[in-house]
C-alpha cells in the first residue's frame, strides 16, 4: 500500500500560508487539461497531509453520485466501477452536506464504505463552485486520528481553490466534446449528402454514429406501411452483422417510436413490458425516428449492455442527425427502387428489341428487285416500321411508315399497324385501299394520341410497275441516271381521320433505276451546330451515288450522316431501305 512522505508544509507565519495558496492558485490555473489538474492537486496535497489511499471523485449528473476521477492506491476494479450515491459513505455525506466530513475511527462509523482493512481513519473534503458540488477530496490513513485540525483545515483551503479550476476544467472538456461533435455532424451531412447505394449508406450510418456513441447494437429498419411492418435492414453488435427479426408497427421500443414519430429512450429494459429482446445481455434502448414529411420511414435503434448507458445529450445528437440521415435514406431508398424498375425495364426492352428484330427482318428476296436495309434506333426499340408481303410470284407489297413518338410505346403501336397490314393486304390489291382500311381499324380501336405515317408500294416484276399511295410519309427518291426524280402522292397519317380516301401513282421503272425510302430521323438529324442533314443534302449524295449497289448506297448515306453530325446524339430513329431494278 503506498505512504504519502510526511508533509513539509508547516505554516508559521501567515506569508507563508498566502505564499502556499498563492502557488495552489498559480498550479491549478495554470491547464484545462483535467488530468493533468487532478495530477496536480494530488501533488499538492501530498505536501499538507499524510495518506495511505488518495482519491478525488467527481460528481455526475447523470450517475446522481460520485465517481473516482483520480487516486491512489485504490484497487483499479474499484475505481472503474465504484459509484456513491449522496446518502452514502463518508464521502457521500461530505457531498450531501458541502460540509467536510472527519472519521477519526472508521471502524466506529456504520457510514464506511471498506476498501482496505487497514483503514482506520477518513477525512472527505468537498469541493464546491458557483454554489455546486464539483467532487470531494478524500484522504485515508492506516493511523487512527491521523489528521489535525491544522491539516483539515489546509484541506479546505486547497479544495476551495481548485474547485473552480476543476469545474472549468470538465467544462472546458465539455465544450470540446461538443465541438468536436458538430464537426462530425457537419462531416456525416456533407458525407451523406451525396447519392449512395443503400446498403453502404445504412453501413456509413452505422459508423458516423458508433464514432459519437459508444453503441454496443446497432439497427436500422425501414417502414413497410403496407405490411404494417418495421423491416430490419441493416444490424450490427460487436461489429460484426447480425440478423434481427422484423418488428410489428406499434409493438416494442422501436415499433412505438415508428408509430409515434417520438425518440424512445429506456434506462433498463428489464422493467420495460414493452421491451422485445432481441440479445439477452441488453440493458437500455434509444429508439429515434427519422421522419420525412411528418411520417416516419424508419427508426434508427441504439442497444447497450449498461443500465441507462444513453442520455439526454444522446437523445440531443441523434435528434439533430436524423432529419439529414432520413433524407438521405429516403434519397437511397428511391434511388433503389428506381434502379430496380430500371433493370426489370431493360430486361422488357432487351425483349421488344428481340421480338422488333424478328418482325423487321433482313432483304428479302423479291422478284426483279435488289434490297439492302439498315436501321439505326435513338432507342433500344424503334418507331419505324416497314414489311415486305410476296403476295404471288413477281407480285410484291412493300410498307414503310414512321409510328409518331418513340421508344417501347411507339414499336407497340408500329406492331399493331404490321398486324392490320398483315390481315388486310391479302384482299386489298391497291395501296390507297389498304391505306384507307387500315386508317378505319385504326380508328375503330380508339388508341388516342397515336398516328403513323405510312408509304405503301405495289410493285409488278413482269411489268416492271411501281403503284404507291403515301398517307402522311416521305416520299421516295427515284433516281435514273443520276437523275432524282421524287413522286409525289399525298395522304392523311393514319389514326386521326375518318372515311379518309387516299390517291396512288403508277411508273414504270427501267433497269438499273434506284428507290430510295428514307425516315425523317435521317433528314432532320443535327450536328453540333443545330444544321439539319436536310432532304438537299440527302437527294445530292442519292445522285452521286446511283450506280452503287444498294448496301454501298445505304452505307454511304450513313457515312456521310456520321460525318456531318459529328458526335452530335441521335434524336430520332433512322431508317434507310434501297432498291434498284434489276
Amino acid at each position: 500500500m503506498p505512504i504519502s512522505p510526511a508533509p513539509k508544509v508547516r505554516f508559521r507565519e501567515r506569508a507563508e500560508l498566502l505564499d502556499f495558496l498563492l502557488e495552489v492558485a498559480a498550479g491549478t490555473s495554470e491547464t484545462l487539461d483535467l488530468d493533468r489538474l487532478m495530477a496536480r492537486v494530488a501533488d499538492i496535497v501530498t505536501e499538507v497531509a499524510p495518506y495511505e489511499l488518495f482519491a478525488i471523485l467527481l460528481y455526475s449528473e447523470k450517475r446522481k453520485g460520485l465517481r473516482i476521477r483520480y487516486s491512489i492506491g485504490h484497487r483499479e476494479e474499484i475505481v472503474k466501477s465504484l459509484v456513491i450515491p449522496l446518502d452514502e459513505g463518508i464521502t457521500g455525506e461530505a457531498a450531501r452536506s458541502l460540509e467536510t466530513c472527519y472519521v477519526p475511527d472508521v471502524r466506529s462509523d456504520p457510514r464506511y464504505i471498506p476498501s482496505v482493512d487497514a483503514v482506520r481513519s477518513e477525512l472527505a473534503v468537498p469541493m464546491t463552485a458557483r454554489g455546486k458540488l464539483v467532487g470531494v477530496i478524500d484522504l485515508q490513513s492506516t493511523r487512527l486520528d491521523a489528521y489535525t485540525e491544522h491539516e483539515r483545515a489546509l484541506l479546505e483551503l486547497i479544495a476551495s481553490r481548485v474547485a473552480s479550476a476543476t469545474d472549468n476544467a470538465r467544462l472546458y472538456r465539455r465544450v470540446e466534446r461538443q465541438n468536436r461533435t458538430l464537426r462530425t455532424l457537419a462531416r456525416i451531412s456533407q458525407e451523406f449528402s451525396a447519392l449512395l447505394p443503400l446498403d453502404e449508406l445504412l453501413a456509413k450510418i452505422a459508423s458516423a454514429v458508433r464514432g459519437l456513441i459508444n453503441y454496443d447494437s446497432f439497427t436500422l429498419f425501414l417502414v413497410d406501411r403496407d405490411n404494417r411492418i418495421l423491416r430490419n435492414r441493416f444490424s450490427i453488435r460487436y461489429d460484426q452483422l447480425t440478423d434481427v427479426d422484423h418488428v410489428p408497427l406499434g409493438q416494442g421500443i422501436t415499433g412505438l417510436a415508428a408509430e409515434s414519430s417520438e425518440v424512445i429512450r429506456v434506462n433498463n429494459v428489464l422493467l420495460e413490458p414493452r421491451f422485445l429482446p432481441s440479445h439477452p445481455e441488453i440493458r437500455s434502448e434509444l429508439a429515434v425516428p427519422l421522419v420525412m414529411q411528418n411520417r416516419a420511414i424508419g427508426v434508427m435503434d441504439l442497444e447497450s449492455d449498461r443500465v441507462g448507458f444513453f442520455t439526454e445529450d444522446h437523445v440531443r445528437l441523434l435528434s439533430l442527425l436524423a432529419p439529414q440521415l432520413a433524407a438521405s435514406v429516403e434519397n437511397a431508398r428511391l434511388y433503389e427502387e428506381l434502379r430496380h424498375r430500371e433493370q426489370a425495364m431493360e430486361k422488357d426492352l432487351v425483349a421488344a428489341e428481340e421480338l422488333q428484330a424478328m418482325l423487321l427482318l433482313g432483304p428479302p428476296e423479291v422478284e426483279g428487285l435488289e434490297i439492302a436495309i439498315e436501321r439505326r434506333g435513338a432507342h433500344r426499340v424503334s418507331g419505324d416500321l416497314y414489311h415486305f408481303f410476296q403476295r404471288a410470284p413477281g407480285d410484291a407489297l412493300i410498307a414503310f411508315g414512321d409510328v409518331s413518338g418513340k421508344g417501347v410505346a411507339a414499336a407497340l403501336y408500329g406492331g399493331i399497324v404490321t398486324g392490320l397490314l398483315s390481315t388486310l393486304a391479302p384482299r386489298r390489291r391497291e395501296p390507297a385501299v389498304l391505306l384507307k382500311a387500315v386508317n378505319d381499324s385504326l380508328l375503330g380501336k380508339k388508341i388516342d394520341a397515336r398516328y403513323v405515317t405510312l408509304l405503301v408500294l405495289s410493285w409488278k416484276a413482269p411489268e416492271r410497275l411501281l403503284t404507291m399511295a403515301n398517307a402522311g410519309a416521305l416520299p421516295p427518291y427515284l433516281c435514273r441516271r443520276g437523275e432524282v426524280i421524287t413522286p409525289r402522292p399525298e395522304g392523311v397519317p393514319l389514326g386521326l381521320l375518318r372515311d379518309t380516301e387516299y390517291e396512288q401513282q403508277s411508273l414504270v421503272l427501267q433497269p438499273g433505276d434506284l428507290i430510295v425510302l428514307y425516315s425523317d430521323g435521317v433528314t432532320d438529324q443535327l450536328n453540333e451546330t443545330g444544321e439539319e442533314y436536310s432532304s438537299g443534302r440527302l437527294c445530292r449524295l442519292v445522285s452521286q451515288s446511283w450506280e452503287y449497289r444498294p448496301e454501298e448506297v445505304v452505307r454511304a448515306i450513313f457515312a456521310d450522316l456520321h460525318e456531318f453530325t459529328a458526335g452530335a446524339p441521335r434524336y430520332d430513329d433512322q431508317t434507310l431501305i434501297v432498291m434498284r431494278v434489276t
